[in-house]
């Protein structure tokens, strides 16, 4: 049994039996053409000999085709049935997957046909957290399962899937085998300090503490990128008044959602809607035209519209003439022309029109470009808790370069680097608490 297994069989243990068979659904509710339902567990196989006519198994890696035999169906119901054996499996257990139609009727009747013959229902996580407990996954990438399912965009996509292939936990795992080599040098040498024997030097000492620490605050550099993602990138629609705002802000959202008008100064209030373009989310804000304020109505729709600009990733400023002089003191902006279809656009600008639609698809690509180029990503679940214990791990790497400096006893230095190796353990699940993994796989949905 491996270790992480043997820990939650201990009598204090808040996590789900492990030995358990559990069943669930892992595909999508509704109706459709396939479902799986998934098992996981010792007596996957005999369960599954309950409901399915002339049970055989068809080997590691195969399926068998047959019929469901279910209570109150008269007729059989056809299923493909996988039977994937341990430990070769995602959960390291034996796994059976039962694919048949998405019928809720019969998916029902299947699983509670399921539970009377031992199985339990499999709590949120379940899987994956076996997974994680049979040493087939770390903690980064148990989290990026997560990041996978709820990808809203391809760029979502991509961050969960590189550090589903161990994208965050590869480098970590060898800076970890590093500084456990590192820590065996400094405590051989705690046995012969009498002796003056030291089975490193000093400078070797802060040469692989420093190379830890750069690694480290690379690492905390990344995370705090990918924490720009936590909310889609902001792009705010300002202009002077009546220079097409509201009108570019329907014709890019798709909809009539801002009130249009030949009257300056229609927009009094901001309007914000998310939008897709080419795979990636951006969320898009339409503000009052920027003017002398006439009244305090004016004035407070203009300050609404500075706070929403101070908060923009990139300000598209939205003219039918030629204003650089205004445009240039605004921060992050892309000057395009409005109303192509009735002035001449000033030269080096895109061009656009939300009467006749020139220039929108040029504007949508530009502005998808702008959200790639500012590495905008995905935030998986873990970057909080990798916060804390990158931050942790690195500060504890500083003491020690600080103690090699100034000749400390090294049983101080050898504390320190266990330390360090501690927090990275908690990062890559190495070390680990109940409480820790039942806050982590809580957050799935029940069938992953």
């Amino acid at each position: 049994m491996p270790d992480r297994m043997k820990f939650l069989m201990t009598p204090n243990a808040k996590i789900p039996d492990p030995d358990d068979t559990i069943v669930a659904l892992s595909s999508a509710a509704g109706p459709a053409a396939r479902a799986i339902v998934r098992l996981s567990g010792k007596r996957s196989a005999a369960i599954i000999a309950g409901v399915f006519a002339e049970w055989q198994s068809p080997g590691a890696g195969r399926f068998v085709t047959g019929d469901l035999r279910l209570p109150d169906f008269a007729a059989p119901i056809a299923a493909d049935i996988y039977h994937f054996a341990a430990p070769r499996s995602y959960t390291g257990q034996d796994v059976i997957e039962i694919h048949t139609l998405s019928s809720a009727p019969v998916l029902d009747a299947l699983i509670g046909a399921c539970l009377n013959a031992g199985a339990r229902a499999a709590l949120p996580g379940e899987f994956t957290m076996r997974a994680f407990l049979a040493g087939k996954l770390d903690l980064t990438r148990a989290e990026a399962v997560l990041g996978v399912i709820e990808a809203s965009d391809r760029d979502s996509l991509k961050h969960a899937l590189k550090q589903l292939a161990g994208g965050m936990a590869q480098p970590l795992h060898a800076l970890r085998e590093d500084l456990l080599n590192l820590l065996a040098d400094v405590e051989a040498g705690l046995d012969f300090t009498e002796e003056n024997i030291h089975f490193i030097s000093a400078g070797d000492l802060l040469k692989r503490l420093g190379h830890g620490m750069a690694h480290l605050i690379l690492l905390r550099k990344q995370i705090e990128q990918r924490a720009l993602g936590q909310r889609p990138f902001r792009v705010v629609l300002a202009g002077k008044p009546n220079a097409g705002k509201s009108s570019l802000f329907n014709a890019l959202a798709g909809e009539s959602a801002a009130l249009v008008s030949a009257e300056p100064g229609t927009t009094r209030d901001y309007l914000q809607c998310t939008i897709d373009l080419d795979g990636v989310k951006i969320e898009l804000v339409d503000t009052a035209g920027l003017a002398a304020s006439a009244d305090a109505i004016d004035q407070a729709s203009q300050a609404l519209g500075r706070e929403q600009a101070k908060d923009a990733d990139l300000i598209v400023w939205c003219s039918a003439c030629d204003d650089r002089a205004e445009e240039s003191t605004v921060p992050a902006c892309l000057p395009i022309a409005t109303k192509a279809d009735l002035v001449p656009p000033p030269h080096g600008r895109i061009a656009t029109s939300a009467a006749t639609g020139v220039g929108l698809p040029e504007l949508r690509q530009r502005l998808a470009d702008e959200v790639r180029r500012a590495g905008h990503g995905a935030l998986v679940p873990s970057l909080s808790r990798c916060r804390h214990h990158v931050e942790a791990s690195l500060q504890h790497l500083r003491n020690a370069h600080a103690l090699v400096i100034q000749e400390q006893m090294p049983e101080l230095l050898a504390l320190e680097i266990r330390l360090a190796l501690d927090e990275i353990g908690a990062l890559v699940g190495a070390v680990y608490t109940d409480d820790l993994l039942d806050r982590i796989f809580s957050r799935f949905c029940i069938g992953k």
